[in-house]
């Protein structure tokens, strides 16, 4: 099994907590106050609201929990399975929410634009 196929298996499989959508998490990712990050967490990137700052540390601290997890069986870093785990992240980013691009921007996609995948992860 491939790096990047055991990342989204595992993502795929911690999908209700790790990528948890609730109505204020998707309102929030709708006004683009939050966003999937590059480096496979999920930011604040606009005045999100306490409740919402609550929930981003929650699901940041089980995918910190999983992407540890995962470095530690397959000998890597976890910040190289955060990384491969934000490709995979990015990639499901929805036209209109906010995500940071490696250079430290954050960015929204536009409609008709492809999933905002950084170079690397090709």
């Amino acid at each position: 099994m491939s790096f990047r196929f055991a990342i989204a298996a595992a993502l795929i499989a911690l999908a209700p907590a790790a990528t948890a959508q609730t109505p204020v998490l998707d309102s929030a990712r709708a006004a683009g106050l939050i966003g999937e990050r590059y480096d496979g967490f999920i930011g604040i990137a606009g005045p999100a609201p306490p409740a919402v700052r609550a929930q981003v540390a929650r699901i940041n601290i089980q995918r910190r929990s999983l992407y540890s997890s995962l470095a530690a069986r397959k000998g890597v870093s976890m910040q190289d399975v955060g990384i491969t785990a934000g490709c995979e992240l990015l990639a499901r980013v929805r036209p209109g929410e906010a995500y940071l691009w490696p250079d430290g921007a954050w960015r929204r996609r536009q409609p008709g634009a492809p999933a905002p995948v950084p170079d690397y992860c090709r």
